[in-house]
């Protein structure tokens, strides 16, 4: 596959564009700084140097993409509009071409459904929206935005990132995983690939979980 990535240099974006190339697809890595990506000089590695304000540029790197997946997320607590803002822009830069395989990133926190337990959607959920509002709300924006694209998208709904070791997880389709609390970055980018290349998941919420 040809795959563009936002977010290339953060946590997840990082797994993801080194797994994309061990599986022998050309990555395009939309980032403010090629510098910080490890495999800079990979041949099937493209760096395309903008920021989203930059629509002209943001628009050449989905041209042509069998998949276009946002990994961004905020770097900082004042950051409370970066995935819902990315969203967008990348949603208006992919109606102007022929791409329409979307991947995005947001979170399970800001979801309450029958994959939630009892104590999950009574307890935990109502504690996590007070702490973490902002961040939510723009999840919520988020998912809103590119489930009104009409694009072929696919959201993906990880809980607590961690760093951990990759290892085997569990998957629900269109509503949370029951336990599923943390999930490793690694194992995030290997859902997105997967996700990515499966047709199937066009159109529904992916949540993963251990």
């Amino acid at each position: 596959m040809r795959i563009t990535v936002f977010g290339a240099t953060g946590g997840t974006g990082q797994h993801l564009v080194n797994q994309a190339l061990e599986a022998g697809h050309h990555v395009t890595a939309v980032v403010r700084d090629p510098a910080r990506l490890q495999q800079a000089d990979h041949p099937r590695l493209e760096a395309v140097k903008a920021g989203l304000q930059h629509l002209e540029a943001v628009t050449e790197a989905v041209t042509g993409q069998d998949a276009v997946v946002s990994a961004l997320g905020p770097r900082g607590k004042d950051d409370i509009t970066v995935c819902s803002d990315g969203a967008r822009a990348i949603i208006t830069a992919m109606r102007a071409t022929d791409s329409r395989r979307l991947i995005v990133v947001t979170a399970s926190g800001h979801i309450v459904d029958e994959g939630d337990g009892p104590f999950t959607r009574s307890m935990v959920k109502p504690m996590l929206r007070r702490f973490l509002r902002d961040g939510f709300a723009d999840f919520a924006r988020t998912d809103q935005a590119v489930k009104a694209s009409g694009l072929d998208w696919t959201i993906m709904r990880p809980p607590r990132l961690t760093d951990g070791r990759r290892r085997a997880y569990r998957t629900a389709t269109d509503r949370n995983v029951r336990g599923g609390i943390t999930i490793a970055r690694a194992d995030l980018a290997d859902a997105i690939l997967t996700a990515a290349a499966d047709p199937a998941t066009a159109g529904h919420t992916i949540a993963l979980g251990y």
